[in-house]
């Protein structure tokens, strides 16, 4: 199936390594130019040497999102740079596991305010473009109770809340904003391939709970995402689609 990717352009917000990297690989493997930063300017170079590999155009840039002119600076020449912006997807997330004030202003400085922010910056972009598409990361963790309350969980459910309200407010201007919420996701040096190292009970009993017996892989989210954002999917907005192998219980209608 042709997704209708090649010759868009993309904007990858936190997407130098983990679920965001990925997304830009099969992105960039479909033809898309891409666009990416991360705080790290090493991280960064390394990413956008990979991906020019695949022959297409890539860019990358060091911002700290936390800094609203600067994010919506990089954005807009970003934007500028490609010659336009199809697909806009914030990655940038935290989660401190500390549940005082400062640890919930952490998660919201990163989850929250960077992707409202860059939705912003973004528009005018997506408003120029014939197939317009916004994606956002949750997580299943804002859908069931995991491990007790606490910042990551309830603002990432705030992500969900915020890209339906999106979708109903863009979906007349031709653009679609959507949600991907992952279940455990198994990347080489990522959260779970840490905790997996360090508190190998915990890892067992999560895989246990998991009916595919696994956790996902950074690709397979990836090219869920893809989809999602191309135009083969153009009928869809407002979605939450979460990929999880079975991990949440509960029944949807």
């Amino acid at each position: 199936m042709d997704l209708g990717l090649s010759g868009r352009k993309a904007i990858l917000v936190g997407a130098s390594h983990g679920i965001g990297l990925a997304t830009a690989r099969v992105l960039a493997a479909e033809g898309v130019s891409i666009a990416l930063c991360s705080r790290s300017q090493a991280s960064v170079d390394k990413a956008v040497d990979m991906l020019k590999a695949s022959g297409g155009t890539v860019i990358g840039g060091a911002v700290d999102v936390t800094d609203a002119d600067a994010h919506a600076a990089w954005i807009g020449a970003a934007a500028e740079q490609l010659g336009g912006c199809d697909i806009f997807i914030p990655f940038t997330s935290a989660n401190t596991g500390v549940d005082d004030e400062a640890g919930w202003r952490a998660v919201f400085d990163a989850d929250v305010l960077p992707l409202v922010r860059g939705v912003q910056a973004a528009l005018p972009y997506l408003q120029a473009s014939d197939a317009g598409s916004i994606v956002t990361i949750s997580s299943t963790a804002a859908l069931e109770d995991f491990m007790g309350p606490g910042a990551y969980n309830a603002l990432k459910a705030a992500v969900i809340n915020y890209t339906a309200a999106l979708s109903q407010k863009l979906a007349g201007e031709g653009i679609r904003a959507n949600c991907v919420s992952p279940g455990p996701v198994e990347m080489e040096g990522r959260a779970w391939d840490q905790i997996k190292q360090a508190m190998p009970d915990f890892y067992t009993g999560i895989l246990q709970q998991i009916p595919m017996g696994r956790m996902g892989s950074g690709e397979e989210i990836a090219k869920a995402i893809a989809f999602i954002a191309s135009p083969a999917c153009r009928y869809m907005t407002g979605a939450n689609v979460v990929i999880d192998g079975g991990f949440t219980k509960r029944v949807q209608f």
